[in-house]
């Protein structure tokens, strides 16, 4: 299933180029197709604690989760 626009959703991998981990929360801010047919895409904006901006990125659907009632947040250390 598809969030809508400016959902927030989980990660279901690690996204080490841009030192991401499973289950850190971005923002669902555009949908893109697969330039050759795959599996269409979605642009994600991840903010830090205090609300900036940490990264904007690509990723495809499956890469993504919609958050739960049953789910906490919780706060990590930008990995290295």
């Amino acid at each position: 299933m598809k969030p809508e626009l400016y959902t927030q959703v989980a990660l279901t991998r690690d996204l080490p180029q841009h030192r991401l981990m499973r289950g850190d929360i971005a923002t669902v801010i555009d949908y893109v197709p697969h330039p050759s047919g795959g599996e269409e895409g979605c642009i994600l904006e991840v903010f830090n604690a205090l609300g900036e901006t940490i990264a904007v990125v690509v990723i495809e659907l499956s890469g993504i989760e919609t958050l739960q009632a049953n789910e906490i947040l919780s706060v990590r250390s930008l990995a290295t």
